[in-house]
């Protein structure tokens, strides 16, 4: 697709823009990842911190039929197949998560457990849920998150191996910042990322893109204003 493709918006050089607003995304997670990670505490002594005021609206959108969303075949938390193509029919929401974070991530696990909480049980969206850690994505690690952040049925983790992942995240204009130490002998993984939710409709186009932080009531409002299929 041309960047200058006029179906789609923003109609300003709207792929140049997505990245500026992707990379101003994650550099405030970097600075975050930083002061955690100077601070030296293990992550699941981590508190868990208020959620910064959200945005209002989406920070793209794109015009039905513009912009397919790129394809994917990873494994979910299962261990069976999860592509993209086997959720056409219903909308799906793709999203960004470290398994292992104990600040942002379960805010934004439970914002999308407000979103799926707006439809009735069966009509609401898949949610999607493509890990940015490769340190944590076994399935006690998933199985322990979906107990303590209380995920909807809804949700599906979305792992494999670095370099399938990093594909996915490349596809999607995701940025993963990684970054190691020994802390007492053990090593700690400090990650940060673009946290992006993309609203993605139910022949397989993007519609629209949040940023963290977003209201659930925008993606709900995102989600309804979709043509039927």
């Amino acid at each position: 697709m041309s960047a200058r493709d006029p179906s789609v918006a923003p109609r300003r050089d709207p792929l140049t823009r997505l990245r500026a607003l992707l990379w101003v995304a994650v550099l405030f997670f970097v600075a975050v990842a930083v002061a955690l990670f100077l601070a030296l505490r293990p992550s699941h002594e981590s508190a868990t911190p208020s959620a910064p005021p959200a945005s209002t609206g989406p920070a793209a959108t794109w015009a039905a039929g513009a912009r397919p969303a790129p394809a994917f075949v990873l494994l979910d938390e299962q261990g069976s197949p999860l592509s993209l193509a086997s959720l056409r029919g219903r909308p799906v929401i793709v999203t960004f998560i470290d398994p292992l974070c104990r600040d942002y991530c379960p805010i934004e696990a439970q914002r999308l457990n407000d979103v799926a909480a707006a439809f009735p049980q069966g009509s609401g969206p898949a949610i999607v849920a493509v890990s940015v850690n490769v340190y944590g994505n076994s399935r006690t690690i998933l199985r322990e998150d979906a107990r303590k952040w209380k995920l909807t049925p809804a949700w599906r983790w979305a792992v494999g191996r670095p370099a399938s992942l990093g594909r996915v995240w490349d596809d999607y204009h995701v940025q993963v910042f990684a970054a190691s130490k020994k802390v007492a002998g053990v090593t700690v993984h400090r990650i940060a990322h673009t946290e992006a939710a993309y609203v993605i409709d139910a022949k397989g186009y993007e519609r629209a893109l949040f940023l963290w932080p977003y209201r659930a009531q925008d993606v709900v409002q995102a989600l309804r204003g979709l043509a039927p299929s």
